[in-house]
């Protein structure tokens, strides 16, 4: 009799190539028809549900083989302090079979538990969990089985690993549902710009952490944005959306802040500061900053609003005021963007939320030619939108041959693979 390792082998190798474009020939965007597309295939199913952590960590191990993700068994409303969802890898090199790592009880629908390969090392894995009435944080050896816990939980790593960033989760899942922990309520929701809530900075092989830059701090630094901004002692405020720069010299953060009487939006302005919380440079104030990541030491590539393009991904230089648009005649809606390993920051990978015909775009964007080339069109059923969206969040490989992403085309939310070595080889 066949192993089960053997028949998951044999079923991997039986599926179609080709991604599930839509429901119907009809559904298809005017030109997909004749598009040559990479070949993609689910390395996760049923009757379970699977994503990955956020767009901007590592997901695959070193070697290209381990991918990373979450498993859960329901769909459609938030997470509640009872719910736990597990932590595991898909074994590419195993006929794409389950590797239990653990479970958490502090996680959210877009960016997990902030499930991560450790930047430096070659068989650390880490995310954040719930634990005896606190968050915290893990970090596994898959190679020896060893853990440790640490009394804090983390959002952004230092490239060497040895240090991690966050904010404050329950703050964030008060202000900004879908990217915060539940179970584990404010004790400052009252307090619009408290001085003991902020960015911290977590040492992870101690567990000492300390407040680098308080909402309060921030309160402080001169606004230069928009007047429609509101900014102000009278809004309340929080951090969301960290990422160590290249070198593991410079942090990035989103201050926003949302104002009674002005509706459930809120406005953004772009921080970059030292790892200790000084030299802070207003990136961009103008409100609009969306998904970036670090080019390099000195680069922000961002979404964007800026008085030059409008709405635009845009290349900031930190501490200084230089601008460049990019790509603006071709990414034209926000996105995850990311550049792809082994290509020297000529190849961009992106994606697009549901179109008007419920179609999210995968992509790559060549910087040199300004070019862009799809990853596939997937179905996003309306049931999948607001806080318990599927966005696809796409990843690359570390060495830029492959791309993860996430999709519920196929009933329900699951991890598919493209191999995109075709395109930027």
């Amino acid at each position: 009799m066949p192993t089960r390792r053997q028949v998951l082998a044999a079923l991997v190798a039986a599926l179609p190539s080709r991604p599930v474009l839509a429901r119907s020939r009809r559904m298809l965007p005017a030109t997909a028809a004749f598009e040559t597309l990479p070949p993609v295939r689910p390395i996760t199913r049923g009757p379970a549900f699977h994503w990955r952590g956020y767009y901007d960590k590592l997901l695959f191990d070193p070697a290209n083989r381990l991918v990373l993700a979450n498993e859960v068994t329901f769909e459609g409303r938030s997470p509640t302090a009872d719910d736990a969802i597990r932590v595991g890898m898909i074994n590419l090199g195993d006929g794409d079979c389950w590797v239990e790592l653990g479970q958490t009880h502090a996680w959210n629908w877009q960016q997990g538990c902030m499930l991560q390969w450790v930047p430096g090392s070659t068989s650390e894995v880490a995310w954040n969990d719930r634990v005896d009435g606190r968050f915290v944080s893990h970090v596994l050896d898959v190679q020896s089985g060893r853990r440790r816990t640490l009394p804090h939980p983390f959002y952004c790593l230092t490239p060497d690993g040895r240090e991690g960033f966050a904010p404050d989760f329950g703050r964030l899942n008060d202000t900004r549902p879908g990217y915060g922990y539940a179970g584990l309520p404010d004790p400052n929701a009252k307090v619009l710009a408290p001085d003991d809530v902020g960015l911290w900075r977590l040492d992870m092989q101690t567990g000492i952490q300390r407040l680098i830059l308080s909402l309060a701090d921030a309160l402080r630094i001169p606004f230069t944005g928009r007047e429609d901004a509101a900014f102000g002692p009278t809004s309340k405020h929080w951090f969301n959306h960290l990422l160590c720069n290249t070198d593991g010299t410079r942090l990035f953060a989103l201050h926003r802040w949302r104002t009674p009487g002005r509706g459930a939006g809120f406005h953004t302005r772009a921080l970059t500061m030292n790892l200790d919380g000084t030299g802070v440079h207003v990136l961009d104030p103008y409100g609009g900053t969306s998904h970036f990541v670090w080019r390099d030491p000195r680069h922000v590539f961002a979404w964007a609003w800026h008085p030059s393009h409008g709405e635009r991904f845009y290349l900031y230089e930190d501490r200084t005021d230089r601008v460049t648009v990019v790509g603006p005649d071709v990414m034209t809606v926000n996105g995850h963007n990311t550049y792809v390993s082994g290509t020297d920051d000529q190849w961009v990978l992106n994606d697009t939320y549901p179109d008007d015909q419920s179609l999210q775009h995968p992509y790559l964007y060549h910087v040199p030619t300004n070019r862009r080339v799809p990853v596939g069109h997937f179905q996003s059923p309306r049931a999948y939108r607001g806080e318990w969206r599927c966005d696809t969040h796409p990843c690359a490989s570390r060495d830029g041959r492959l791309v993860a992403f996430d999709s519920p085309h196929d009933g329900g939310r699951q991890v598919y693979l493209a191999d995109i070595s075709a395109i930027v080889g």
